[in-house]
């Protein structure tokens, strides 16, 4: 049995003028946390609606839990949350969820329990028996979530799932999706917010003018370059500019008292006691060293980058 919940293989759907998304090849394990990252217009709207039959594929194959996706039960098991969402405004929350109960063929005890419960876990408590049409584009969004959530799936697509939501309202999305996966659930989050996927996300894929950049574990994506923040004490000169090679950069963050705090950016964190001894030798004391890790806005911005300067 594949390890995988998601699989494609050269998966191709190009709209008018060549837009859309091409060759993608990616691989998501099940019980992850998979974020596919890429700025607006990338594509990623569209692979995943490709992945869920909503548009047929131009060339290449896709899998969800074994399944082809041309096979209806690639989607038995499956939610989905679209980026525009839109529902019947005369419906109450509580009906449209009923009418999807009623879709996903769910008895009326194990709806009615569903229903309550996600209702309340969405942050629409004592708000279910409103009309949709009162509702602000949040709440609209948050039973958008309880609806893909309702039939209890393996899989959850969830397609930019905090773009209407203020602060509060992303910190119980993100949540959310962690109790999702600890129950074993695989999350696909499509977000261009990068802030989105920072805590959340094992696995991030990106995505650019419609290709696949790069995949893989977050941990691994991350070994971008190795920082550390220096801070040294004693009298300031300009210690780097005769630095060996291993040394590539060096900015200066702040002064204070007779201390220095540098950012220094090394070929490898295994340099770290050459620049050590590097410094003793200049006659500078180090007060402090500490790796930095990359934030996903860095990742992000060099694989893209990186990409674009390959012309892949």
């Amino acid at each position: 049995m594949s390890v995988f919940a998601i699989e494609t293989k050269g998966l191709t759907k190009l709209h008018s003028k060549n837009r859309g998304c091409r060759n993608i090849t990616l691989q998501v394990q099940k019980g992850s946390v998979f974020g596919f990252l890429g700025p607006n217009g990338a594509g990623k709207s569209t692979f995943v609606r490709t992945l869920l039959s909503l548009i047929h594929p131009t060339e290449g194959e896709g899998y969800i839990l074994g399944h082809s996706i041309r096979e209806i039960a690639a989607r038995n098991r499956v939610g989905y949350l679209p980026e525009l969402f839109r529902y019947p405004d005369w419906l109450t929350g509580r009906q449209l969820l009923d009418l999807h109960g009623d879709l996903c063929n769910l008895s009326h005890r194990v709806k009615k329990k569903r229903i309550d419960k996600l209702i309340d876990r969405v942050g629409l408590a004592g708000r279910g028996d409103e009309k949709i049409k009162g509702y602000s584009k949040g709440m609209q969004q948050r039973i958008g979530l309880a609806s893909a959530l309702l039939s209890d799936p393996e899989v959850i697509f969830l397609d930019e799932p905090t773009s209407a939501l203020d602060p509060i309202g992303r910190k119980e999305v993100r949540d959310l999706i962690c109790e999702l996966r600890d129950a074993g659930k695989t999350v696909f989050l499509n977000s261009h917010l990068l802030s989105e996927a920072e805590t959340i996300c094992s696995h991030i894929g990106i995505i650019n003018h419609g290709k696949l950049i790069v995949q893989g574990k977050k941990q691994d994506l991350s070994s971008i370059h190795s920082q550390v923040l220096i801070t040294l004490v004693g009298k300031e000169e300009a210690w780097w500019k005769s630095a060996p090679s291993w040394l590539t950069h060096c900015e200066k963050r702040q002064r204070e008292g007779g201390r220095t705090t540098w950012v220094v950016t090394l070929n490898h964190l295994d340099n770290v006691p050459d620049l050590v001894s590097y410094l003793a030798e200049k006659g500078l004391a180090v007060y402090q060293v500490t790796p930095q890790a990359p934030m996903l806005e860095d990742i992000f911005m060099y694989w893209v980058n990186r990409k674009g300067d390959e012309k892949v």
